[in-house]
């Protein structure tokens, strides 16, 4: 099972209704004893940064996920879900993040419109379980204002939008996407099916 956590962020449901879809089962909760009995974490979430991490700690569940990233469990971010996992943001302010993957969120400063709305297509860099099945160039939908700033060891994917903005990122048993795979169709569901390789 896979819990998706509920701290009060948004688009939960769609994740686990797309999850349900690819036969794997997963849960809403913020219970801390059923997300240590789970196989894996999926931290979604739209909204602002600073908002979330109030709330991520306000349940106490800042800490508890480091340490459930330090016992193996892999640990999914989805959209701000990715963002929260780096370092800190300048979003609103100046916020620090879980700090499990190096690196820090700002906003766009670019001609192109802000935000980077609609579909937009990946193009791979360090090769990814994530990315199994799936080829580059396909399309994936993206909603966000900030993007994360790290090093590209830690990049799977990118997606051209004046600058190279990072898509997918990992790091050990962490990973981020900063689209919405739930809401990218056919492609999305298929990346979210290779988690059932890394979720054991």
């Amino acid at each position: 099972m896979i819990s998706i956590i509920d701290y009060g962020i948004g688009n939960l449901r769609s994740v686990e209704k797309a999850l349900w879809s690819l036969g794997i089962e997963a849960k809403i909760t913020s219970d801390v004893k059923e997300i240590k009995a789970s196989k894996g974490i999926i931290l979604p979430g739209v909204g602002a940064f600073p908002a979330a991490m109030a709330n991520l700690r306000e349940r106490g569940l800042d800490f508890f996920l480091k340490e459930e990233v330090k016992s193996g469990k892999p640990l999914i971010g989805i959209c701000l879900g990715m963002q929260l996992l780096f370092d800190s943001s300048d979003e609103v302010r100046y916020t620090e993040g879980l700090g499990l993957i190096d690196g820090h969120v700002k906003k766009f400063d670019i001609k192109e419109k802000v935000p980077h709305m609609g579909w937009n297509k990946l193009k791979f860099n360090v090769p990814s379980e994530t990315l199994k099945g799936i080829t580059e160039g396909s399309y994936v939908y993206f909603v966000h204002s900030f993007y994360a700033q790290t090093d590209n060891a830690n990049v799977n994917a990118y997606a051209e939008y004046e600058i190279e903005v990072p898509a997918i990122v990992s790091k050990e048993n962490v990973i981020g996407f900063q689209f919405h795979p739930e809401k990218s169709g056919e492609v999305g569901l298929n990346i979210l099916n290779n988690l059932k390789g890394l979720i054991r």
